[in-house]
Parts: structure tokens; C-alpha cells; sequence
């Protein structure tokens, strides 16, 4: 792109503060992810400004200054109400925990400042004001060939932060690039420093991931360097893990197939990812010669699934959806189900995931690398039934009936327990079977009948 177009979409307030410094005697340039966003033409979302002035003298030439990370060289200088990080130029001693810089060292030298950065991708920087562009390390070039390449020493950029290989594995999925043969061979020694990394930095590095066109670009990276091993051994089982002759994949890679194909959130296409991540555990052999049945791999994924998402720390909430989807992931429908077993099917999954579930069996049945068309329909069939059943309104759980437990309580003289609950779970049933029952008197005149006759329990 140009250098007149890049200065074309620079904020005005970035350049504004830029201006403000240089006034003052001092410099400033855009660094890092934003300069590597502007040159491929990508939507810039944060810009990070970087100056030769101390913190202390960029406090006093705005107005309105916070010191969020003064320690570091980083104040936020807030224009019109709009928080923008501007940090001093800066050299880094040793890296005692992988994370962190022992000390920090300020000083005026653009380049020395690009020098401890992670990528050449990431080490150019731009003058706002005049377009000059400084890129030391040939990031630019790399960034048209579509290569990540370790900023000088690959094992020194990894010991300083041990999430950069994890960094390294996600730009090559969501730049579309590949990894350099150099960098990619000191991940291996460096996999001690990437065990201290928090399992936050690793979750967030993940969720980034996904929004790549193909996540599966970067697990792959993952896989083959020993990163994926260390934060999640139980999916780097399905490697080499078999399907049997009508499979075109073996479980890695129908599962990052999957991953790939998948329509939807970065928690959904997590989900998609972890489908199968019980059936190595769940393999056992088949009918015939090289066949295998995977009966339960199921719940023994979502178990796994659960195990996972609660080391990386994920939220209850993401980490309850996808184990869900994991566990309901196989409907098993064909035409031979009759309305109640649809109405039964979403009762079970619950009517807030079936769009996850329907999305993720697209996904699947796509991922399989071999015509798939009576697959889709299916979903799609399963899909607009269990639609139509929600628009009906067919009753799905015990709030939905047209009877509570103090409706059966006072008309048949029940006292309170666990026996009202069984006998709505009975009506429930009786209407799932037949939605026109869903009616104040013929639900009580049901549950007369049922509690009279002691009726056992539904589903006993």
C-alpha cells in the first residue's frame, strides 16, 4: 500500500498526539501490530504510539494523562474522552519468569526499540507525520511473502516471552503465512519457558485464533512443535488416531476439518474442535478388519472437554456450552422419528443450542472428505422440525405445562414433595407425546388418573 494511503487512515487524534511530542522536541511513530495491519490493508482496531520522550515528559505535554503502566514506559494520554497508550522507547534486560523484563531500560533509539520485539512482522514502525517507515529487519518484506520470522535470534525472542510460540502458531492462521524454518526449530527448546505461561495467556491466545479463516493452520504448528502436547495432550491423542476404511481423515484431522468448517463464535469453533476428543479413549475394535467402533466417545469427550476448559480457565459459561455441544453432538436422527422424538431430542439438548448443535453438525459432516450431501440434509431436516416445534409452542419442560405443582397439590390433595414433581414430569411426557393435551383440565384430569393408579415415575 502506498505510503499517502497508509497516512490516509491514520486517526487524526493518533497524528494529533504525534504532532503535540514533536512540538515539545520530541519523536513519535506507530509500532508493532497496527503498522503490520495498515500494510495489509486490514482493519486497524488499537494503535499503539511509541516516543524518545520519558513518561515523565509526555505527562506534561497533555492535559489529561493516566499512568497505567508508568513503570513500564506506558502512560494513556486521553483525547477527547479516548485513551490512547504512547510508551517510551525502551531496551529489556533478562527474563527471569518468561514473561516479564527483569528491568527496563528507557532510551531514544527507534530501532533498538524494534530490535526486542517478537516477529519482523511486527518491527516496523511508522512516522505518522512524514510516512517514513522504519523496518530494520525486513518485516515488510516478510509480511508480502507471508512469513513469520523470529526478530534476530528465534530462541532469544522465545526465552524472553514463552507465549511467543504460541503467538508464532497463530500468526501463521490468521495472516495466512508460513512459518520460518529457523523459528519453528527453536520452539522445540523452548517449550520449558513456554510452560510457565499462564493458562489465561494460552486460553486468550486460543479464542484469537479462531477467528483465522482456518484455525487449523496454527494447531498444526501446534501439534508438530510440541506446543499443543504441553497445554493439551488429551487433543493431540487424535493424531495418528485411525477412523477406520470410511474415513478419509484420521481423528486430528477431522477434527481441525471440522474446526475449519465451522460457521459461528470462537467458543462454538473451540467446540467443533473438541467433538472427537474422546475417541482415542473410546476406541475399541470393530466388526471387521480394520474397523473400530467409537460407542460413548460422546460423553467421554465431553468429560475430557470439561477437564480442558477448566485448566485454560475458561469461563463457566463457555466452558458449559461446549461441553453441551460436545456431549449432544450426536442426534442419531433419521426420517424414521415421529414429532415426539424430535420434541424429545430438543428437550434433552435444550432449545438455547440448537443452532450451536445444527451448526456444528454441518461442520462435521463436511469435514469428512467425502460427498456429504444426504448428511446435510438430514441437519437441515432435523433442524426445520425442531423449528416448527418451537413455534408451535409444544411444551418442552414442566414451566411450559398448563398446570403447576400447586394446581395438582390443591386438586387431588397432594401433599408437597418429591411425588408432585415425578407426576409433572409424567404430564410432561404424555404432552410431549401428544402437544394437545397441553390444557388445564386434561392435564389434571391425567394426573388424577396417574396418581390414583400410583403410576411409577417418568423414566422409571
Amino acid at each position: 500500500m502506498p505510503e499517502s494511503t497508509l497516512m490516509a487512515q491514520i486517526p487524526e487524534p493518533v497524528r494529533a498526539i504525534c504532532r503535540r511530542l514533536r512540538e515539545t522536541g520530541k519523536r513519535a511513530w506507530i509500532v508493532g501490530g497496527c503498522v503490520r495491519d495498515l500494510l495489509r490493508g486490514a482493519f486497524v482496531a488499537d494503535y499503539d504510539i511509541c516516543t524518545d520522550a520519558l513518561p515523565e515528559q509526555t505527562m506534561r505535554a497533555f492535559p489529561k494523562v493516566v499512568p497505567t503502566g508508568i513503570e513500564h514506559g506506558t502512560v494513556s494520554v486521553l483525547w477527547k474522552g479516548v485513551a490512547y497508550e504512547v510508551t517510551t522507547l525502551r531496551g529489556e534486560t533478562t527474563y527471569s519468569d518468561g514473561r516479564r523484563p527483569d528491568a527496563v531500560v528507557f532510551h531514544d533509539d527507534i530501532t533498538a526499540d524494534l530490535a526486542r520485539r517478537d516477529f519482523t512482522v511486527n518491527a516496523i514502525a511508522l512516522d505518522p507525520l512524514d510516512g517514513a517507515i522504519i523496518d530494520p529487519f525486513e518485516g515488510r518484506r516478510d509480511l508480502e511473502a507471508r512469513v513469520i520470522r523470529a526478530v534476530g535470534d528465534a530462541r532469544a525472542r522465545f526465552a524472553e516471552d514463552g507465549l511467543r510460540v504460541l503467538r508464532a502458531a497463530r500468526f501463521v492462521a490468521t495472516l495466512g503465512a508460513a512459518l520460518d524454518p529457523a523459528t519453528e526449530a527453536a520452539i522445540g527448546p523452548s517449550l520449558d519457558t513456554y510452560r510457565k505461561v499462564s493458562p489465561e495467556r494460552v486460553r486468550d491466545e486460543w479464542l484469537k485464533t479462531m477467528k483465522a479463516k482456518a484455525p487449523s493452520r496454527a494447531f498444526d504448528v501446534m501439534l508438530r512443535t510440541g506446543v499443543l502436547g504441553v497445554s493439551c495432550p488429551e487433543l493431540a491423542e487424535g493424531a495418528g488416531c485411525a477412523q477406520g476404511p470410511g474415513h478419509a481423515y484420521d481423528v486430528w484431522g477431522h477434527s481441525t476439518a471440522t474446526m475449519d468448517a465451522c460457521e459461528g463464535d470462537a467458543v462454538l469453533r473451540l467446540a467443533a474442535l473438541l467433538l472427537d476428543v474422546g475417541k482415542p479413549r473410546a476406541r475399541a475394535p470393530g466388526p471387521g478388519p480394520g474397523e473400530y467402533d467409537f460407542a460413548g466417545h460422546d460423553r467421554v469427550g465431553a468429560e475430557l472437554c470439561d477437564e480442558i476448559l477448566r485448566r485454560l480457565r475458561f469461563s463457566n459459561e463457555e466452558r458449559e456450552r461446549a461441553v453441551a455441544i460436545v456431549r449432544h453432538h450426536l442426534p442419531g436422527y433419521d426420517e424414521t422419528w415421529s414429532d415426539a422424538d424430535v420434541r424429545r431430542w430438543v428437550r434433552r439438548v435444550g432449545r438455547e443450542r440448537l443452532d450451536d448443535l445444527c451448526r456444528v453438525a454441518r461442520a462435521d459432516a463436511l469435514a469428512t472428505g467425502r460427498p456429504c450431501e444426504r448428511e446435510l440434509s438430514l441437519v437441515a431436516r432435523l433442524e426445520a422440525r425442531s423449528r416448527a416445534a418451537l413455534a408451535a409452542g409444544d411444551p418442552l419442560s414442566t414451566k411450559e405445562l398448563a398446570v403447576n405443582g400447586r394446581d395438582l397439590m390443591a386438586a387431588l390433595a397432594m401433599p408437597p414433595g418429591r411425588q408432585v414433581g415425578e407426576l409433572l414430569e409424567r404430564l410432561l411426557e404424555a404432552a410431549i407425546d401428544d402437544p394437545a393435551l397441553n390444557e388445564r383440565g386434561r392435564l389434571l384430569e391425567r394426573a388424577r388418573a396417574l396418581y390414583e393408579t400410583g403410576a411409577p415415575p417418568a423414566g422409571a
